[in-house]
């Protein structure tokens, strides 16, 4: 990938200009961060996955979970950070899993009080005549 072609600089124009708008900050496009744009599609980035984790964060900071200087373009394009924040945000995507559901047996009863106490006299009738069977 040569960082002087065309094709490579209208990506990182695109990408500067995607931050931009999803961030709201008007940030000048200098060398360092050309550069650091350069880094982020060498490691095989792309603008879906920068969208997804600027929204991730914003979502996580609105939540009280991360802070603002998460979205600073030098914070973000830290790529093993970007690399971990957009796992996380896959993760936290994707439906969870359903909660399993309560066994029949651990849901409360629905007899009556009176049918409880019979039920418990008969187990532990079986349970005498069964220790009297072991002896």
């Amino acid at each position: 990938m040569n960082p002087s072609s065309p094709s490579v600089l209208a990506l990182i124009d695109s990408l500067h200009q995607t931050y931009g708008r999803l961030t709201g900050q008007n940030l000048s496009r200098r060398f360092d961060r050309e550069r650091l744009w350069f880094e982020f599609l060498r490691a095989g980035f792309t603008r879906t996955d920068l969208v997804q984790v600027v929204r991730y964060l914003q979502r996580e900071i609105r939540h009280g979970r991360r802070n603002v200087g998460a979205l600073k373009l030098s914070n973000l394009l830290q790529l093993d950070r970007f690399e971990e924040d957009l796992n996380i945000s896959r993760v936290r995507l994707s439906a969870s899993p359903p909660s399993p559901q309560t066994p029949s047996a651990l849901r409360p009863p629905t007899c009556t009080p009176a049918e409880q106490a019979h039920g418990r006299q008969r187990a532990l009738e079986h349970l005498r005549q069964l220790k009297a069977t072991l002896r």
